[in-house]
């Protein structure tokens, strides 16, 4: 192959990268766009090259700057042929068409069982615009050594106008000051810091779950969770922590040597040790109505800080060690008076910088427990969020009803209509890949959680169009997180 491997290129500082900063909770605009490029790819080795294709969705926190340094989170599926399908990559760009004169990419994969990274740059040229900012030279790297090169190329004839409708510049958040701490002082509240992730190499499926609680009587509050690993082909395995004195925490959950704070997630709880770093690839999702999160008005409320985040580092329990690489993931919290009567949960990364939350629950207060469980569904698809606001899945423009759900094991469902779509989402948690665990609410109450980070799911997105018809379909096979609970 003609192309030269190339060298990497200086980056600069941080600061220089990501220019000024944000006053924490403050909002803004953020950037993002969908892009598909194809190619081939040369293996070291081979004697022929191999058609390639990525589909990726690209997210920053700002505004795109023509003419400064744009850093962006990239997620999406790697196709090449007869080695790679992987729909959870990951990876950085770094968008510098006049400052640098390049648009740089990098992205992590899965290919036969090798953890792979594709590594290149456009070098943006003013005297050939058009092919300088459509063609990607790339090499890939295994364990930092360069194993193929290959060229994308970006279908300009068929692409261009789907890219350019494609931009979306949404109201983004501080999601780091969503991981602060909400409790001040009142009794009988429980606050939750919980983060599931897929290590896209094993299949492994991960749960860290911290949690306080200020018991109703007035009692010392205390902090204490659990951490669970879901290996592909063996039991699964948890361990407890705490409880722990609570001591309070300015950015996230901090008790006995356990932390989650925006961008690192460390402890050890029995044989289980891990050691993470998060990077959002997403704009903060509000599974509930925004507004209660703000005000606490509800038994409870549930956000994520970012809908997507992508996980590295080291997850250990016995005498395995996995080693995380752009493994897909999120973190939630929760803020409440306590667990509902019964509940469902699901989150479903769908690949291509889709995903989908749903919380299912009946409440525990008089009169309300008497109700069908309420949904709040939110499915995040290039950029935006269906339906448009979180209460219209719970209550409908003409009542309760428009989104139900049957909650069971080992299989839940939920289905509903807003606007010209509606959407039907079957899990299954089978009893072998799921893990029972006892809650405790702060009124002293028991309830039972059964919880699996490798269950299977299937969603289906339909359209009116004079007649139902399929818009989108997906078929999550273990890498689907959900969660039913019972009294």
């Amino acid at each position: 192959m003609s192309t030269p491997r190339r060298s990497t290129p200086h980056t600069g500082t941080r600061a220089s990268r990501t220019g000024a900063t944000r006053t924490p909770g403050t909002s803004s605009r953020g950037t993002s766009f969908s892009e598909t490029m194809l190619g081939t790819v040369r293996l070291d080795g081979e004697d022929r090259s191999r058609p390639i294709r990525l589909d990726l969705c690209v997210t920053a926190d700002h505004v795109l700057r023509p003419l400064g340094t744009t850093e962006a989170h990239a997620s999406g599926r790697v196709r090449i042929a007869g080695l790679a399908d992987d729909p959870a990559a990951a990876g950085e760009l770094e968008i510098s068409p006049l400052a640098r004169r390049r648009i740089r990419y990098r992205l992590s994969f899965t290919a036969d069982g090798r953890r792979l990274t594709l590594d290149g740059w456009k070098s943006v040229n003013p005297r050939r615009p058009v092919k300088s900012m459509t063609v990607l030279p790339f090499t890939l790297h295994e364990d930092g050594a360069p194993v193929g090169e290959g060229t994308l190329r970006f279908p300009v004839a068929t692409g261009l106008l789907p890219f350019l409708a494609g931009f979306r510049f949404p109201r983004t958040a501080d999601g780091g000051g969503l991981m602060a701490p909400r409790w001040r002082g009142e009794p009988g509240r429980t606050e939750v810091w919980y983060t599931t992730v897929t290590d896209p190499a094993t299949g492994t499926g991960l749960w860290l779950h911290h949690e306080l609680t200020a018991p109703a009587d007035g009692s010392e509050p205390y902090a204490h969770g659990w951490a669970a690993v879901f290996p592909k082909d063996e039991p699964v395995r948890h361990a407890r922590f705490g409880p722990e004195k609570w001591a309070g925490g300015e950015h996230g959950f901090s008790a006995d040597g356990i932390s989650a704070v925006p961008g690192r997630l460390t402890g050890s709880a029995g044989e289980l040790r891990w050691d993470l770093t998060e990077q959002a690839a997403d704009t903060p999702l509000f599974t509930f109505p925004r507004w209660s999160w703000r005000r606490p008005l509800l038994p409870a409320a549930q956000i994520l800080p970012a809908a997507r985040a992508s996980y590295g580092g080291t997850v250990s329990y016995g005498s395995t060690t996995l080693q995380l690489a752009g493994a897909p993931g999120a973190s939630a919290r929760i803020y409440g008076h306590g667990n509902a009567h019964r509940w469902a949960w699901l989150h479903a990364d769908l690949g291509g910088g889709d995903v989908l939350e749903i919380v299912t629950a009946v409440s525990r207060r008089p009169g309300l427990r008497r109700l069908p469980p309420l949904v709040f569904l939110r499915l995040r698809r290039a950029g935006r969020t269906w339906p448009r606001r979180a209460e219209r899945s719970a209550v409908g423009w003409g009542g309760l009803g428009r989104f139900r759900s049957q909650i069971g094991l080992p299989t839940w469902t939920v289905t509903g209509r807003a606007g010209l779509r509606r959407i039907r989402v079957e899990v299954t948690q089978p009893d072998e890949r799921t893990l029972a665990l006892g809650y405790t609410d702060p009124d002293g109450a028991q309830a039972v959680c059964r919880n699996s980070e490798r269950a299977d799911a299937h969603v289906l997105l339909e359209r009116w169009w004079g007649g139902w018809r399929t818009e989108r379909e997906w078929h999550l096979d273990g890498t689907a997180h959900a969660e039913v609970g019972t009294r």
